[in-house]
């Protein structure tokens, strides 16, 4: 069975460095906020090319204290709305809920995915403040028309790049106000547990984040705001910078790959992604639409091909979000309806895919 994301190949290349990070972290006495989630803040900042990085426990709580800190600051209340893509993970749309605002949900690009510019300011109301952008599958939103809409309308950005570390290296977690990222162990820069990190070229936002993610304190015992427990994990944070030196390069092999699926694929009843060729897309998934996906999936499987769907329920169809129910979004649930995603990794052999092309084009 060729896997869908071989977690153990990718990290075993690691090992002999993980094992020496892990002796110095205990030899250290130091677990919570030592120096390796500095170190790793610093190093991830550069990466973004940006002034700071909050590490913090996972991606959701960096897109919840994003909006907490911009409450804090008087930029948004109670009730504000945020124009936030349909078509995304609910985590997402769960940040904006978590925090008293309004979610306004926008139909996505059919070709990309992705927020599209043209529908944001048919939703934009007096009571909009800020927008959303989710970079889905590893491909950056049009972050230009974004941000001229975002001026034009003083509404501030939150970026969702969970997905998309490295695209455009010094676009996603660079550009607009904040951008929040996720270490889930499958993402392009994993840890080995939950981990996220806030970027940020803000000196004011920044200040209050490194407080609310440690109860609202600065100074032991010291507590400005009513803060939450959200910290980057000293060990993680390890084996982030151990991984990180690596991303460029891992991502240009899952461009690699992509380029051959897009290339090599030649089915009609398989819709491909789109792709420009440059590095806006770093394809944390490549995703592949058809009208029978439970029959396509089925066949793959058969085939000794593993995939996974990204993602079946739209948000608006789910069950925690009963006053959506009632919604209809045709793109979106066009979109959740078809999707597959094929394995893509940069652990995947030139054999493995070869063997996954093939597979595709008898279907």
């Amino acid at each position: 069975m060729i896997k869908f994301l071989d977690l153990h190949k990718i990290n075993q290349a690691y090992e002999a460095e993980f094992q020496q990070k892990f002796q110095q972290f205990l030899d250290s006495g130091w677990y919570i906020l030592g120096n390796e989630v500095k170190g790793f803040e610093q190093e991830f900042a550069a990466y973004c090319g940006t002034k700071h990085c909050i590490g913090v426990a996972n991606g959701l709580d960096a897109l919840i204290l994003i909006f907490r800190a911009y409450k804090e600051l008087g930029k948004l209340q109670k009730g504000d709305e945020v124009i936030v893509p349909a078509n995304t993970y609910i985590a997402s749309i769960l940040a904006v809920l978590q925090n008293d605002l309004i979610p306004v949900l926008v139909e996505p690009d059919i070709e990309t995915y992705n927020l599209n510019p043209k529908e944001i300011e048919k939703h934009i109301s007096p009571k909009t403040k800020a927008i959303l952008p989710v970079h889905l599958y590893g491909q950056l939103c049009d972050m230009e028309a974004i941000n001229q809409i975002a001026k034009k309308h003083n509404l501030l950005i939150v970026q969702d790049s969970a997905q998309s570390h490295g695209a455009k290296k010094n676009s996603s977690g660079g550009v607009g106000e904040a951008s929040a990222f996720s270490f889930y162990p499958g993402k392009n820069l994993g840890a080995l547990a939950d981990a996220g990190a806030i970027t940020t070229n803000d000196d004011e936002l920044a200040t209050v984040l490194f407080s609310l993610r440690n109860y609202g304190s600065q100074k032991k015992y010291e507590n400005e705001f009513l803060g939450l427990n959200s910290r980057l994990d000293e060990i993680q944070a390890a084996f982030l910078r151990v991984k990180l030196k690596d991303l460029d390069l891992q991502n240009q092999k899952r461009r690699e790959v992509a380029k051959r699926y897009l290339s090599e694929i030649k089915n009609e009843k398989i819709t491909l992604p789109f792709y420009d060729g440059s590095k806006n897309h770093v394809f944390h998934l490549f995703v592949i639409r058809t009208q029978n996906r439970d029959q396509l999936q089925k066949y793959l499987f058969e085939n000794q091909v593993e995939t996974l769907i990204h993602y079946p329920i739209p948000p608006h169809q789910q069950k925690a979000m009963k006053a959506f129910n009632h919604l209809s979004f045709p793109i979106t649930e066009k979109i959740h309806n078809e999707v597959l995603s094929i394995p893509i990794s940069p652990v995947l052999t030139d054999e493995e895919v070869s063997t996954i092309i093939d597979v595709l084009n008898n279907y």
